[in-house]
């Protein structure tokens, strides 16, 4: 016969008691308010990128957006495409509008004096933009305003 020692017999009754000591904690509700419930997070409502970015940097990206579509006015090959110009001008108009309707003045003091005017801008490029012979001279100021606000990197 094949005898387990004492100390086998110890650790097979210690290593059972341990799996049925998990097993009964993993089961049932028994959690109470004085342990703090880990496996359960709470809800998480995720965002999309637009709503963690602020309306600046939306700014500023619709105006890079519209800085790449007026630099293809000196190729042939690839002409500036008058629609997307004017919708990159509508989309810094719609930023630009939500900006002004906020609260721009504590955050943005220099560009709260001026958004009537660079409001003005945006809607005289998207007309002259969308003439049969479009124009841009008022498509690359409201390119350029930024730079109204913050030094160029050079």
């Amino acid at each position: 016969m094949n005898k387990k020692s004492i100390p086998e017999k110890l650790i097979m009754i210690l290593l059972a008691g341990a799996v049925i000591f998990v097993l009964a904690s993993c089961s049932g509700d028994t959690n109470t308010d004085s342990f703090p419930q880990v496996a359960s997070p709470p809800p998480f409502d995720y965002v999309d990128g637009d709503e963690l970015r602020s309306g600046m940097h939306q700014l500023a990206f619709a105006m890079l957006n519209l800085d790449a579509e007026l630099a293809n006015e000196n190729t042939d090959e690839d002409p500036i495409d008058q629609q997307d110009v004017i919708d990159s001008l509508k989309r810094i108009q719609e930023i630009a509008q939500e900006l002004h309707a906020g609260d721009i003045r504590s955050s943005h003091p220099y560009l709260a004096g001026d958004m009537f005017r660079f409001l003005n801008d945006v809607d005289q490029a998207i007309w002259q933009a969308s003439l049969r012979s479009p124009r841009y001279y008022m498509a690359g100021r409201v390119s350029g305003a930024c730079a109204a606000c913050h030094q160029a990197v050079q």
